[in-house]
């Protein structure tokens, strides 16, 4: 058994899990876990949607239900954290190990303003107002935000997906802790952010003396940036030992099919497709509001006019970083914003209609959001969750219950799902269910916003294979919106690149993977290789 006054031949020993399990009331959930985490290190877990990376993390932080039946020992500064009491572990929370959780939109209190959500612990301290409003700055500008002292009086629901992933992790490295535990720190961010992030935070584990707990699907980041590799499958793990190792020479058929990069081909495209939307100079901005009356002084532009075709079962990526007007895209198509322009489908302008005149229309466009977890209502079952768009149609409730078996099954999931709620499903399983929930009615055009992007590979695999029979199947086309290149070619025909709001470049999808015309694309396909 180690102390942790241990001290290894480079290192000392921060924190030592030993013989960690975690068992529901009908299964184990996490078998036998072992792994020391050293000074400057970084020790990643890896596997797929619900193999136990998550709640092993979350265990070592006293954060799961009281419900499970946690053993072993966490050993930290000379203390077993599974034996202690709630006040001794709010003394380690946040000051001593930190967390940055998986989706910041429901993670960050939508009710408080960013300078307050990274602020507040530091107050908790004692710290001055002046000083704090500094360090909060500082903070925002180590994680790569610009404009820092103009984001501070934003709330969650203003900032972009990256943007929010940044905040939780400033927040994070506020108390100056540790340890870090990162729960998917960068699903939400583009690939040339995720590696600024991570470089960040491998700086600052070497400057502070700090390190790592990295919980990942990405298995790129994980070569790239972890020490030690931990590979879980269903609560077991599968292998464990030096990145190199892992990667060079993997044992088990199961390491071997994770690390399988291979997403498959788009679907081939008709040449005598019927068009089934065209935008013509379609562009958002946000209107800046100032003073007392709140007038409007000035807008910001998230999308610079611009000009789409999109025909009948075909699929069109559009990628950029962070902020670059991606969702502000996809939320004006689908009139969930205002914005100018024309927006034309199935040779209607939908943008000059009246809200009542486009509800008859809405079942027509659909759109599958980033983080099925907030899009899906906790009260509701995956019954009526699904069937909630057929209420509208008038049918009778053997026709609804049909629609809704048929809809599970186009999405591979038992019809048993029905009875469940969202909580009680894995990331990849909800995102299923949000598919379910418009393939159910039907419609042309799906707009997928970052679909993928906290699943694991795996089951990115699985769903980017299902999207493609889908579209086979029903004729839908897609816009998929997504910072994954790998993922973008293996479904999207063509890709429109954003950046700062304008159209960086347009291509058919081989063509700009072969020859990218900015210097921008080049270095994001850069960043996507394995």
């Amino acid at each position: 058994m180690h102390s942790i006054q241990d001290v290894n031949n480079e290192a000392k020993l921060l924190l030592s899990v030993q013989h960690l399990q975690i068992k529901s009331a009908h299964q184990e959930l996490v078998q036998n876990l072992n792994f020391d985490l050293h000074i400057g290190e970084t020790v990643a877990i890896v596997g797929e949607s619900g193999s136990g990376k998550s709640i092993s993390s979350l265990a070592i932080l006293g954060l799961l239900p009281k419900s499970l039946n946690i053993t072993g020992q966490v050993f930290f500064e000379g203390q077993d954290l599974l034996k202690a009491n709630e006040d001794q572990l709010q003394i380690v929370r946040g000051r001593k190990i930190a967390m940055i959780f998986q989706e910041p939109m429901t993670a960050l209190n939508p009710l408080h303003r960013v300078e307050k959500i990274i602020g507040e612990p530091l107050l908790l301290q004692g710290w001055s107002k002046e000083r704090v409003h500094k360090k909060t700055i500082d903070l925002l500008q180590d994680v790569g935000i610009t404009e820092a002292e103009e984001k501070l009086r934003r709330y969650p629901h203003e900032l972009s997906g990256g943007q929010r992933q940044r905040v939780m992790i400033a927040a994070a490295l506020a108390l100056e802790p540790d340890i870090i535990i990162a729960d998917e720190p960068t699903t939400a961010l583009d690939v040339t952010l995720q590696a600024q992030v991570l470089n960040l935070l491998q700086l600052l584990i070497q400057n502070r003396k700090m390190a790592m707990i990295l919980v990942s699907h990405d298995l790129n980041l994980v070569k790239r940036y972890a020490d030690q590799v931990i590979v879980m499958n269903k609560g077991r793990v599968e292998e464990q030992g030096q990145v190199k190792d892992i990667f060079q020479s993997p044992k088990t058929e199961y390491t071997k099919h994770l690390l399988n990069h291979d997403f498959g081909t788009a679907n081939p495209l008709s040449d005598d497709a019927d068009l089934i939307l065209f935008l013509h100079k379609i562009g958002v901005k946000f209107p800046i509001k100032q003073g007392l009356l709140n007038r409007v002084k000035d807008y910001f532009v998230a999308v610079e006019p611009l000009d789409l075709k999109l025909h009948q079962a075909e699929s069109i990526g559009i990628v950029g970083e962070s902020g670059s007007g991606k969702t502000s895209l996809a939320l004006a198509i689908a009139r969930l914003i205002e914005s100018d322009g024309n927006i034309f489908l199935l040779n209607q302008d939908i943008n000059k209609l009246t809200e009542g005149k486009l509800r008859p229309l809405r079942s027509e466009f659909q759109i599958v959001f980033q983080d099925p977890f907030s899009s899906l209502n906790p009260r509701m079952t995956v019954e009526q969750i699904i069937g909630e768009g057929l209420a509208l149609k008038k049918l009778k409730k053997a026709e609804i219950s049909g629609h809704i078996d048929e809809a599970l099954q186009k999405v591979e999931l038992p019809i048993e799902f029905k009875n469940r709620y969202p909580h009680e499903l894995s990331g990849g399983q909800r995102q299923r269910i949000a598919l379910a929930r418009v393939l159910v009615l039907r419609p042309k055009l799906i707009i997928l916003d970052e679909p993928t992007s906290a699943l694991d590979r795996t089951t990115q695999r699985a769903i980017v294979k299902l999207l493609r029979q889908l579209q086979a199947e029903f004729k839908i086309s897609y816009l998929f919106i997504s910072h994954d290149l790998q993922v973008v070619k293996a479904l999207c025909q063509k890709v429109l690149v954003l950046r700062h709001a304008e159209v960086i470049e347009f291509q058919e999808t081989n063509a700009l993977f072969n020859n990218p015309q900015s210097d921008y694309t080049k270095k994001l396909i850069a960043a996507s290789r394995y």
